[in-house]
């Protein structure tokens, strides 16, 4: 039973340590993982959450030498962390089938990423190396009555690391590169430095923090035989910690700067998708800046502890990629967004007997503006100009409780009410005099001076408001449990910043929507039954869970090459679907120096009607109803091992994993895709008799396995172009922008800490 969950934690954990007699192990690390995901009055067990959660602390993410989020792909079922290629730290993650193929600023994830409690409204800026991370939570499927919207596929929690009352500090150094025959790019260089403390003893604590990161491009450009991804990072993070009673604050502050080349894409049409080549006449540039801050306020009060999270983000970023991803002009793309957001979150979480109750309220303001340019001489003399700019406002009430019916089996229940308004004006992206959206120059209204019968764009003003509901039961026995709920989630309704043409699509008429321009929210319900399973040493664990989700309004960006704009996407409500899966996860530790891990998901996604020719043949049919579903790999599955040679004085830890994922559909008309992918990480940690001294090597993606970010269409083929679309070809009609992720990686690295 988890009514006292940290009684019961903090007494296991001195057990454990009685029984292994105060020997530090990186293994004991897994034990004991709590979450903070479910917002109770306590930080809970994460086998006794009545949800499917993988979960990482600071010591486990340590011994899995987790670096990135994109890393934590390989290490939980039916989970994609990717970043979408095209600009340099956009998420494009998925969960459970759920998940989004765009860069296009307006689009709402369906995996909402939260660093420290701070909701990040915009995909932007997610996908960069991680440092300093207390912990990681990752939930699995919709999470509407305590994270609000867009998180039907799930929600990412990052969560940093608070002062300390002792004063420590920890660094490192390491670097890698691609370590292939024949060679491939340059080096990659990161120094990382973290120190913590008290300034007043018991009252006032601080930690100071500073990342930097050189990587000289791990891809050769045969265009001009150069290193190409080359990217330089900086990091500076600050926190504060006052404790006056019952009273704790927090606050954190951190600034982020990264700038380096351009996408590094692969034309599919010139080059065969097994390999790492490339070859691009415009080596292009991104450059990110932002600014996060939070302020978290905890007091005791009564029963309970009322929690209040304030926090704000601005977000500047600039980009220039070739997008036909060939050694000739034929279309070059820029970009520039500004993103500026608070939010702030107030709830009581109370603890009485047999009544867990959280009750809470949330605010979020965000603003961004995007300007798009395209430059395409085979099809224009004229450069495009075009984006959107869009004031986005949220309110929301939410209550969530677990009522003890008996000492084994308890009533889940939560509902939560929202709200939300967006404010929008659209510049077609079309040939024009040069104009920005960021700086207010582009029109919204009007007649194009080069397409007289088209308009320059729209100002639209849409609002959504709905309730989310989720009842459960939970049944806890023998240190395990299982659980059963249905939950409902909605995913943001809003506007397209990337309008090519505003009523025809590749020869298809768009419905006329009554001048109303926005795209229409995204509802999902999903009924999920699960179980926790795990011996009383905690020796073994298992996981596992059935889901069935419907989706309503399906909201996807259809992407198709375009004559006459390079690319053509839309954002439509197309499609209701139905998504099934089973997962599981499980952890063996076989003696005190040996743990393996194994996770598995299984995936069937269908199309159950379809409101818009998806396919791109003319007509709404069976053809449309027979595609794969974008973003759904049919399976997932890796195993995993750990092993700790104890040396007296000194200790090795080795890691090994090995994980696949199946080939999935990219665009909805299947003719993109991502191949499938067999991963395998190891590295091995040399824990010397110097306290806190380690120096490790390490591997990523040995077996140099060829992922992209994308696999968009376009009108530029190459040599390897076959003239047929058929879906999961090799060799693709036309050309492709698929921006390419690393291959193998090896390096070194050394930590000190004290």
């Amino acid at each position: 039973m988890a009514l006292m969950p940290q009684t019961a934690l903090a007494q296991d954990a001195n057990d454990q340590e009685e029984q292994s007699e105060g020997r530090a192990s990186a293994l004991d690390s897994f034990d004991v993982i709590v979450v903070t995901g479910t917002k109770t009055k306590d930080a809970e067990d994460v086998q006794d959450a009545p949800v499917a959660i993988t979960a990482f602390n600071a010591e486990s993410l340590e011994a899995l030498k987790v670096r990135d989020v994109q890393s934590l792909t390989y290490s939980a079922p039916n989970v994609s962390l990717d970043q979408v290629g095209t600009s340099r730290g956009t998420a494009n993650f998925s969960i459970r089938g759920l998940g989004i193929n765009s860069s296009i600023p307006s689009i709402d994830p369906t995996v909402g990423v939260f660093v420290d409690g701070v909701y990040l409204g915009f995909n932007g800026g997610v996908v960069f190396d991680l440092f300093d991370l207390d912990s990681v939570e990752i939930l699995r499927g919709p999470q509407g009555v305590l994270f609000g919207r867009n998180v039907t596929g799930g929600a990412v929690l990052l969560n940093t690391g608070n002062p300390t009352e002792e004063f420590q500090g920890k660094f490192r150094a390491a670097v890698d590169g691609p370590f292939v025959d024949g060679g491939r790019g340059g080096a990659n260089y990161t120094v990382s430095g973290v120190v913590s403390g008290p300034i007043v003893e018991d009252t006032l604590l601080f930690k100071l923090g500073a990342y930097y990161n050189k990587d000289e491009g791990y891809f050769t450009n045969l265009f001009n035989n150069t290193n190409h991804g080359a990217a330089e990072t900086k990091i500076f993070r600050g926190a504060l910690e006052g404790r006056f009673g019952d009273l704790t604050l927090t606050g954190k502050l951190d600034y982020f700067e990264s700038d380096g080349d351009g996408p590094s894409g692969q034309n599919r049409g010139l080059f065969s998708r097994d390999t790492f080549d490339m070859s691009i006449d415009e080596e292009g540039f991104y450059a990110n800046e932002i600014w996060t801050g939070s302020l978290t306020a905890e007091l005791e009060v009564g029963p309970g502890t009322l929690t209040n999270i304030f926090g704000y983000r601005e977000y500047s970023a600039v980009t220039q990629g070739d997008i036909d991803s060939l050694p000739i002009f034929g279309f070059h793309s820029g970009t520039e967004t500004e993103q500026e957001q608070i939010s702030n979150e107030l709830r009581y979480a109370m603890s009485f007997d047999g009544l867990e109750l959280t009750v809470g309220g949330f605010y979020f303001d965000q603003s961004i503006a995007y300007t798009e340019t395209r430059d395409l001489p085979p099809l224009s003399p004229l450069t495009f100009y075009g984006g959107g700019q869009q004031d986005h406002e949220v309110i929301g009430a939410f209550a969530q409780g677990q009522f003890y019916l008996t000492d084994a089996l308890s009533v889940i229940a939560g509902l939560r009410w929202s709200r939300e308004e967006k404010d929008a004006g659209v510049t077609y992206v079309r040939p024009r005099p040069a104009c920005s959206v960021v700086d207010g120059t582009c029109p919204t209204t009007g007649t194009n001076p080069f397409i007289p019968t088209e308009n320059n764009g729209f100002t639209d003003n849409e609002s959504w408001s709905n309730w989310s509901p989720k009842i459960g039961l939970q049944y806890e026995f023998d240190n395990s449990q299982l659980y059963a709920h249905w939950t409902r989630g909605y995913r943001s309704g809003g506007y397209n910043f990337r309008i090519t043409n505003a009523t025809v699509f590749e020869n298809v008429v768009v419905p006329a929507t009554g001048g109303n321009f926005a795209f229409d929210e995204e509802r999902v319900d999903n009924y999920e039954i699960g179980g926790k399973f795990q011996t009383f040493d905690r020796a073994l664990t298992l996981n596992a869970a059935a889901y069935i989700t419907k989706i309503s309004d399906m909201q996807r960006e259809v992407n198709q090459s375009s004559a006459t704009a390079g690319v053509s996407q839309f954002i439509l409500n197309t499609a209701d679907a139905t998504i099934f899966g089973v997962e599981a996860e499980a952890r063996m530790r076989v003696s005190d120096s040996l743990l393996f891990t194994a996770n598995i998901g299984i995936i069937n996604a269908e199309y159950d009607s379809v409101a818009f020719d998806i396919s791109g043949d003319g007509v709404i049919d069976g053809n449309d109803l027979a595609l794969k579903l974008p973003r759904v790999p049919d399976m997932t599955w890796g195993v995993g091992a750990i092993h700790e040679l104890d040396l007296g004085s000194s200790s090795v830890v080795s890691r090994v994993n090995l994980q696949y994922r199946d080939e999935f559909a990219y665009t909805d008309n299947n003719f993109g895709y991502i191949q499938d992918m067999t991963s395998l990480d190891a590295n091995v940690t040399w824990n010397t008799p110097i306290d806190g001294l380690a120096f490790s090597v390490y591997g990523k993606n040995l077996l140099d396995g060829v992922q992209a970010g994308g696999d968009t269409q376009l009108p530029f083929g190459g040599p390897l172009s076959n003239g047929v679309n058929r879906p999961f070809d090799e060799n693709p009609a036309g050309g492709t922008l698929s921006p390419l992720s690393k291959g193998r990686q090896v390096g070194a690295e050394v930590t000190f800490q004290f």
